[in-house]
């Protein structure tokens, strides 16, 4: 049976503007502005003076005249984003972005690894309040339109799931507008025809339904209110979005060092995930965030094609030696990769004096390794010493050494 997520970022703008000025979470806040403008995001006292997302920020400044409208800063809100993305494809391979602040997730290759759905939304909610002191809620069932409604169910801040046998225990009892996917012209003919809950809608013979709405509709409303939906998650192709990851640390540092380890960490997982995806790369861009939340990004077009942690990192470490990348303690650093082209088509052009075999087979033969042992198995030897605020790596692991430790 699939397993399906919908994880949802709760009150996602507002909540970026509290993680950056937490007094702001103390008092009624939306984003959107005090004047001309529409509320795009309010935090929990807002919502309980009367203040939803879509209104005139004229109207929320009426039922609340106490409280704080904030401009909206979309360059955060999508760095935000794009690293809480990122955050979900290190506990899940397939992840499809619905939109800025919501995703659904295919777990149900996760289960071996993580033991439970449970545990596999439990640990995405915990890595996303650790590394971006964001909340979330997530929703699980066995298909989309049931972890939609469960991630509702679980806000704020929560988790609900939905096995395949509580489908409509969960769904019935519910007011036939609540169902996502009936809109508020739908509920209000539904209304007029008696029909006010889910197991209302469940219980009306499918050929009335179509003679009221047509064959199409009518079908899919059956559909909706037994919780019958597809439970297929598209995986974004790698070439459309690129293949990147990111780590935080445990403490901010400005320690050169430490923060190198960590690059070093980061351009191992991303050129995996490119020689897994059958992929090399031109274009490296190496992104940090400081302690104070900003962040700086700085990108280099290789000569080649890689898909080496060797050749990689050496990119990488010519961005981070750029002044600007030293300028505050650093919270966080990513690597991304784009310029992808197929690993089959690519040609790769070796150096004067190159060895007939190199990193790239050194590392392709590491993956096997690890794909038979468990993950990280082999490493690089610099992974194994990296300071006390890293997790240190099992006992028993074999180190690869390296020329860049």
């Amino acid at each position: 049976m699939p397993v399906i997520m919908h994880v949802d970022m709760d009150s996602f703008y507002a909540s970026v503007e509290i993680r950056k000025q937490p007094s702001l979470g103390r008092v009624p806040m939306w984003v959107g502005g005090d004047g001309r403008g529409v509320v795009l995001s309010a935090n929990r006292l807002a919502k309980e003076w009367g203040v939803e997302g879509g209104m005139p920020s004229s109207r929320a400044k009426r039922l609340c005249p106490n409280g704080v409208g904030i401009r909206p800063n979309f360059e955060e809100y999508l760095d935000a984003s794009r690293t809480v993305m990122e955050i979900f494809r290190t506990v899940v391979a397939v992840v499809e972005v619905a939109s800025i602040d919501e995703a659904y997730l295919d777990a149900t290759g996760a289960l071996r690894m993580w033991g439970s759905a449970e545990a596999i939304g439990q640990r995405i909610r915990r890595l996303v309040r650790e590394q971006e002191q964001l909340p979330c809620s997530v929703g699980i069932g066995p298909n989309r339109l049931v972890a939609k409604m469960a991630s509702r169910a679980a806000k704020p801040d929560g988790l609900y799931e939905v096995l395949p046998d509580q489908i409509a225990d969960f769904l019935h009892p519910l007011p036939v507008g609540r169902l996502y996917g009936i809109g508020a012209s739908t509920t209000a003919s539904l209304q007029r025809r008696g029909i006010m809950t889910v197991r209302d809608l469940a219980n009306t013979p499918l050929e009335t339904l179509q003679r009221a709405f047509g064959p199409h509709q009518g079908r899919a409303l059956s559909h909706l209110a037994w919780g019958r939906a597809s439970s297929h998650v598209s995986l974004q192709h790698a070439g459309a979005v690129g293949v990147g990851n990111q780590e935080t640390f445990y403490a901010d540092t400005d320690d050169p060092a430490v923060v190198k380890a960590e690059i070093l960490r980061v351009a191992t997982s991303v050129a995996r995930r490119l020689r897994k995806a059958g992929l090399l790369g031109r274009v490296v861009t190496l992104g940090v965030r400081f302690a104070d939340f900003k962040a700086i990004s700085g990108s280099l077009t290789l000569p080649s094609p890689i898909d080496t942690a060797h050749e990689l990192y050496a990119a990488a470490l010519t961005l981070y030696d750029q002044p600007r990348m030293h300028a505050k303690p650093v919270r966080r650093v990513g690597i991304r990769m784009a310029g992808l082209v197929p690993a089959d088509e690519a040609h790769l052009q070796p150096a004067l004096g190159d060895p007939d075999t190199g990193w790239r087979e050194a590392e392709q033969a590491t993956d096997r390794i690890n794909s038979r042992f468990g993950r990280n198995s082999v490493q690089r030897a610099a992974l194994t010493r990296l300071p006390s605020h890293h997790h240190p790596p099992p006992p028993g692991r074999a180190a690869l050494s390296s020329p860049f430790e």
